[in-house]
């Protein structure tokens, strides 16, 4: 019975599990995020604004969607 609930947690949150595990082994997080400068073209930083307005999304979580 007991064992069940295991297997059914473990099911649920398997990529949370494998995380974890993978941190214990390299002690980075998958979804660490770290800050970098870009230089851009004012043209493209006016096209990110306005993409920005229109999806309501930061304009890093634009560029991270592109890649």
């Amino acid at each position: 019975m007991q064992s069940d609930k295991i297997k059914r947690i473990m099911n649920k949150y398997k990529k949370e599990f494998e995380a974890l595990e993978n941190y214990d082994k390299t002690r980075v997080l998958p979804f660490y995020r770290k800050r970098i400068d870009i230089t851009l073209s004012v043209e493209t930083l006016n096209k990110l604004k306005k993409l920005r307005g229109k999806t309501g999304k930061p304009i890093s979580q634009l560029i991270e969607e592109k890649f």
